[in-house]
């Protein structure tokens, strides 16, 4: 069952995706950059925007891969297959 921050990021658009994955990894970098130096209160907010970061890049992805067509998707068929194949 999907949580609710990802059903939130489904009815996003898609720019407002990309613009809300830039300013997470942005704060993302000044807050680990912060901890490096001093140290954070809460360390585990790192953990928590590395998180929020994937499931819209998870998101992103699979509204890529549902506008793909045939040509495309039988192309990436082949690929993961060859994947597969070497495991």
């Amino acid at each position: 069952m999907p949580s609710n921050k990802s059903l939130e990021l489904q009815q996003l658009s898609d720019t407002d995706l990309t613009g809300e994955l830039e300013t997470l990894e942005a704060q993302y970098n000044a807050m680990h950059f912060e901890h490096v130096l001093k140290g954070l209160d809460n360390p585990l907010k790192l953990r928590e925007m590395r998180r929020d970061i994937a499931r819209i890049k998870t998101e992103l992805r699979r509204r890529e891969i549902e506008s793909m067509g045939p040509e495309a998707m039988a192309n990436r068929s082949k690929i993961r297959a060859r994947r597969r194949k070497g495991k």
